[in-house]
C-alpha cells in the first residue's frame, strides 16, 4: 500500500505546505477518505480470503464515523500540536449536508480524521500517514476482538 502513495508523490501529487495550508479542509477530509478506504481495502483483502460482500461489511466497521471518532480521540495525545489543529479544522466544518448513519458530533471528529489524512498525503507525508492508518486499525481491532 505504501508503495503506491510514494509513486503519486512522485508524480507531482505532493504539494507545498504553503499549498496545502490553502485547500479547503473538506476538500483534505475528501481526499482523506479515499486514502483510509483504500487503506482499509487492501488491508482486508491481504488479511482474508473473503466475498466482496463480507469484505465490504467488514471495512464499514473501520470507516463509518464511529469508529474515525473513537480512533482519533485515542490518538490524539500522539499527534503533534499542528496534526491535532488540522483535526480541529477539519472538525469545525460545516457539513453541506447531515450525516444519515451517525450522530454529529462522530461526524464531525470522523471529518476531522479525514481532514488530517488528506493533510499528510498531500504534504508527502507517507511515513507518518502510514503509522497514523496502523495504528487506527489496531484500535479498532482491539475495540473490536
Amino acid at each position: 500500500m505504501k508503495e503506491w502513495m510514494i509513486e503519486l508523490s512522485n508524480k507531482g501529487i505532493v504539494k507545498t505546505e504553503k499549498e496545502v495550508k490553502m485547500m479547503a479542509p473538506l476538500t483534505l477530509a475528501y481526499m482523506g477518505d479515499a486514502v483510509y478506504e483504500a487503506f482499509i481495502r487492501d488491508y482486508l483483502i491481504h488479511r482474508s480470503n473473503l466475498a466482496v460482500g463480507e469484505l465490504h461489511k467488514m471495512a464499514i466497521s473501520y470507516v463509518k464515523a464511529k469508529a474515525q471518532a473513537a480512533i482519533v480521540h485515542q490518538l490524539e495525545k500522539q499527534l503533534t500540536e499542528e496534526e491535532w489543529g488540522i483535526v480541529k479544522k477539519g472538525r469545525n466544518q460545516k457539513s453541506p449536508s447531515p450525516p444519515k448513519n451517525a450522530d454529529l458530533i462522530d461526524y464531525k471528529y470522523a471529518t476531522g480524521f479525514e481532514t488530517l489524512l488528506g493533510y499528510l498525503f498531500y504534504t508527502g507525508r507517507v511515513q507518518r500517514l502510514m503509522d497514523i492508518m496502523e495504528k487506527s486499525v489496531e484500535i479498532i481491532n482491539n475495540n473490536n476482538p
